[in-house]
């Protein structure tokens, strides 16, 4: 499991003295917490589960990509650096993420599943993909991949 990942991965850190990967694993801990908090709040006492958790740690990379490029646009390269390292401790708990032509099989996969014939199709869609692939793509270029599809 995911949680167990994390823990594991805290102690090692901690264990090891790396004062950066143990900043970014705790980022990741307070955030999870953050949200278990929030979906108890919505009845369920669990907290968040993995698939939630996998579209958690994917934002959490999107952010630090913003950053990192805006960093860099402001010659900040030890704050750009900084942020392209907690990028690779977060996609440490991603699983192997689709390469191109997989995830252009997995929209047209997608597509005939639910029937899709048009831009209006595409929640559907989405729907679809991120129930089947979560934390393996970026959403963001697929939905783009999938507008682009379904527009002709």
């Amino acid at each position: 499991m995911l949680r167990d990942d994390l823990k594991s991965a805290l102690k090692e850190a901690l264990k090891a003295g790396d004062s950066k990967k143990l900043s970014t694993l705790r980022l990741i801990t307070a955030a999870l917490k953050d949200r278990d908090i929030a979906a108890r709040s919505k009845g369920n006492n669990d907290g968040i589960n993995d698939d939630e958790l996998l579209s958690m740690l994917q934002t959490m990379i999107k952010q630090r990509q913003e950053s990192a490029k805006l960093y860099r646009e402001g010659n900040r390269d030890e704050l750009a650096d900084a942020e392209e390292g907690e990028i690779i401790t977060i996609r440490q708990f991603l699983p192997k993420q689709l390469d191109d032509a997989e995830v252009k099989e997995a929209i047209r996969t997608a597509m005939a599943e639910t029937g899709a014939e048009s831009v209006k199709d595409m929640g559907k869609v989405m729907g679809f993909l991120k129930e089947k692939y979560a934390g393996r793509m970026d959403f963001a270029a697929a939905s783009a991949s999938v507008k682009k599809l379904l527009l002709g």
